[in-house]
Parts: C-alpha cells; structure tokens; sequence
C-alpha cells in the first residue's frame, strides 16, 4: 500500500493542473472534485499498482497514450501472475480483548540473502494470545524480514490502541527501529533520498513511518536483545523459521494450539 503524500505526489504531477482524469481514478477522486484534488488525495492509501500507474501516466497528455500505458501494464500484471490487488484486512479474523498488550516481532533470513520470513508474538496481560508468522520471500534479506514484521506489528498496534489497549512494540531489529524512528525524518525532509546511494526497503519504510507517527502517541517501540532467553522474542524467531518452513506469503494467523515447550523446540532462526 501506498499512503499519498506531498512526495508521492510530485512523482506524478508536476502541477496541480496537470492531473489526468485518468489519474484522478487512480486515486480515487471523482472528476467533479478536480478543482480540489489535491487536499481530498493526501492521507489516502492506494494499492501499489495504482501508484505505480499514477508515476507512469505523468506527462502523458492524450487519453489515448494513457489508456495504452494502463493496457499495458495490466497485461504485465497477468504475465507475473500477480492477483488483482485488494484492500489488505490484517488481522481481522481476531477481534482485540480488553488488557494491555505486548508484541514482539522479528525477522529472518537463511541464507542472507535467501529465504526469509517473519514472525510476531503477542501477549495479552502478560500471557500469550496470538501468534502470527509469514511473508515468505524466496531471495529476501534479514532486514527487510524485519522491517516487514515491525510495519505488522504496527498495524496490530494501530487496532489494538483504538480498542483503548495499552500496547508496546518490542524488536531485536535496531535497524528496523531506527528506519522509522530517526533516519525517516531526514530520509522524508530530502524527498526519500540519501547519501552514498538508494534507500534499501523504502517502500515498507515509508508506511512504517506514516503509521508510526499517527499513533506514536498511543503506543511504545523498543528495542530488546536478541536469542537473550525472553519467551515472546523467541516464539517471535520460531514464527519466522515456521513462515520458511510453510513457505507462507501473506501474514498469518497460527491456528494450532499454543504449545509453547513444542513450539520453542522448534528449530531457532
């Protein structure tokens, strides 16, 4: 997903008035609000094949060019086999519970790069209540593994604060904590760009980051150690394991029963 803002914007339209009817569509404003599409666009979230057909038609004037670009990629789409992008319901077949909660996520990878997964352990009151585990990547990296299970973590945060639940984030991933925390702010001031080269992971880095801040007030993020013998970060770590293993591409809920001895035998990331 994307979340429109005053950069993606640019990447599009070089000015306000040049906005393509076929663009507006794509992000979901209707025609007769043209003269304010502007303000009606920032905050929304669009899928990434909508953004990525925003970038492209830009400066593409005749109706007829546009609709060749959108044939076009369409059919790309088809060729990858990529399914028709739907609004994304995390986490929605468990409803939260009154209690505080605590999530702990991680990330992992086997060879790095290689095949990589990751996993989120989350406790109500101080006991386990759900675990969750996926987004397999054939040749992805360790860190992107983590950020991928910091941006789920948030969006379990995201529900759970609007239940009124006090929540805390706790990842063994600096790297992750720092994308979204410190090195975002100068990375968004320069139009998401950086010293010495391309930012790594920026699509996952950025909606981290713009859902960071929306709830930042409600919530905590922490670090904590790694493999250092707490119990949520390594059912966190075996989740991730458990996502290579299955090979699991969307992010999950485990449905078996919580055993934590068996799942802890389980082999370590």
């Amino acid at each position: 997903m994307q979340i429109i803002n005053e950069n993606f914007l640019s990447l599009g339209v070089n000015d306000s008035a040049d906005i393509s009817d076929n663009q507006l569509k794509l992000l979901d404003i209707d025609v007769e609000q043209k003269a304010t599409w502007h303000e009606c666009s920032l905050g929304k979230n669009i899928s990434d094949a909508r953004a990525e057909l925003f970038v492209l038609l830009k400066g593409i004037t005749t109706k007829v060019n546009q609709e060749k670009i959108i044939r076009n990629y369409k059919a790309l789409q088809k060729f990858r086999k990529i399914p028709p992008v739907q609004e994304k319901k995390v986490h929605d077949e468990i409803k939260p519970a009154a209690g505080d909660v605590t999530i702990y996520c991680d990330g992992g990878c086997s060879p790095n790069p290689g095949a990589s997964g990751s996993g989120v352990a989350i406790y109500r009151d101080g006991k386990v209540n759900e675990l969750w585990y996926g987004l397999y990547e054939r040749m992805g990296t360790n860190n992107t593994a983590e950020l991928n299970a910091l941006y789920e973590s948030l969006l379990i945060a995201q529900k759970e604060s609007a239940a009124g639940n006090k929540v805390e984030i706790k990842c063994d991933s600096m790297y992750a904590i720092n994308c979204i925390k410190v090195w975002a702010i100068s990375w968004e001031k320069k139009g998401w760009t950086k010293k010495g080269g391309a930012i790594k992971n920026l699509e996952v880095i950025q909606v981290s980051y713009a859902l960071y801040n929306q709830i930042k007030a409600k919530i905590s993020l922490s670090h904590i150690k790694a493999h250092a013998g707490l119990e949520g970060n390594e059912l966190a770590d075996r989740m991730t394991v458990y996502a290579r293993k299955q090979k699991e591409p969307s992010f999950v809920y485990y449905k078996d029963d919580v055993d934590i001895e068996e799942i802890l035998s389980m082999r370590a990331g």
